[in-house]
């Protein structure tokens, strides 16, 4: 655990989605002072460049905007990095302070299966062992190389891990949904308005990069499809499985008993995007199928935010020693 008082921070790539939800954050932890803002595309700029709210109203101050390699040069207490799966798998760990790192380059241990799951030969292969998969509730961070998982692969596993044990894993199917900016910033036609509004569609249909890690950390595979919602934010995972025996429910409720930010809904309550749109927060639901003797789990998170920029904070906050939950969103009602 590293201790401190104030850890300085530089996010590398703050101009893609979950570069400016982790942005936001840092700005509202009081742990956390914000040193360099990278962004390639508009370095040499104000902050205002990227959303004309920021350095408003006397809040902590965002500094203009520098290159990545300027901010990740900086070698601050924390380094978010918040860029693509290939950039992020050529960077070279600052000699000091923890990096975490949103994309997926270094949440596989074994390095053959970036060519297999993410299209690229991971150009670091022999320093993949030297990072930390961070999912608090079921991964405790370690060191100062922090792999944040994916969206779909937190919704999963925090639905299927405590029962891993206790399930057939042939029985495992899992439906899920996600809202477009899951899908990164950057335009594409399969994340242009004329084709997701108005549209369910699946996509990488038994392919899904997410499918490895999950795998990974639950030791087993399941079968996965993932689907593309017409909203911004918001992911939704259905896990159907068959118990070996244990009651499921009870499983999860001992589980979570003390989690501040995962909460086991009572019975007869379904999860929902709308509660968790905007927050870090993530909800399950878990329902006996009358016809069948399967048991239906069900996980709802924000994928910018306990899918990503909130979990990033989180590990911080663990790795630190900082109370859990500071800078993240958990509380209050949303309409």
């Amino acid at each position: 655990m590293h201790t401190m008082q104030m850890a300085y921070v530089s996010i590398v790539g703050a101009a893609g989605y979950t570069g400016q939800e982790t942005l936001d954050r840092v700005l509202r932890h009081p742990e956390l002072e914000l040193y360099a803002v990278g962004s390639d595309s508009l370095a040499g700029n104000d902050a205002t460049a990227l959303d004309p709210r920021l350095n408003r109203n006397g809040g902590k101050r965002v500094p203009r905007l520098i290159t990545n390699d300027a901010a990740l040069a900086c070698e601050a207490d924390v380094t978010f990095l918040c860029l693509s799966h290939e950039e992020a798998a050529s960077i070279e760990l600052p000699s000091r302070g923890v990096v975490v790192d949103l994309s997926g380059a270094h949440r596989l241990s074994d390095a053959a299966q970036y060519d297999a799951w993410y299209g690229f030969t991971h150009p670091r292969p022999a320093d993949l062992d030297s990072w930390s998969y961070g999912l608090p509730e079921l991964a405790r961070p370690e060191g100062r190389a922090i792999a944040n998982p994916g969206c779909y692969a937190t919704a999963v596993l925090l639905a299927l891990a405590p029962l891993a044990r206790d399930v057939d894993p042939g029985s495992v199917v899992v439906d899920a949904m996600s809202g477009m900016t899951g899908a990164g910033r950057t335009p594409k036609a399969s994340t242009h308005a004329g084709f997701v509004l108005e549209n369910v569609s699946p996509y990488k249909v038994g392919a899904h990069q997410h499918v490895a890690e999950i795998s990974q950390l639950l030791g087993f595979a399941v079968s996965f499809t993932p689907h593309l919602l017409p909203v911004r934010r918001g992911l939704l995972a259905t896990c159907n499985v068959r118990s070996t025996g244990a009651d499921l429910r009870s499983l999860l409720e001992e589980h979570y008993a003390s989690s501040p930010v995962v909460t086991v809904l009572p019975e007869g309550v379904v999860p929902e995007l709308a509660r968790v749109q905007h927050t870090d927060a993530a909800e399950i639901g878990v329902f006996g199928d009358r016809h069948t003797d399967r048991t239906i789990v069900i996980c709802a998170l924000d994928n910018l935010g306990k899918g990503a920029a909130g979990q990033a904070v989180q590990n911080v906050n663990v790795l630190f020693g900082f109370a859990e939950t500071t800078g993240l969103r958990l509380s209050g009602v949303l309409v």
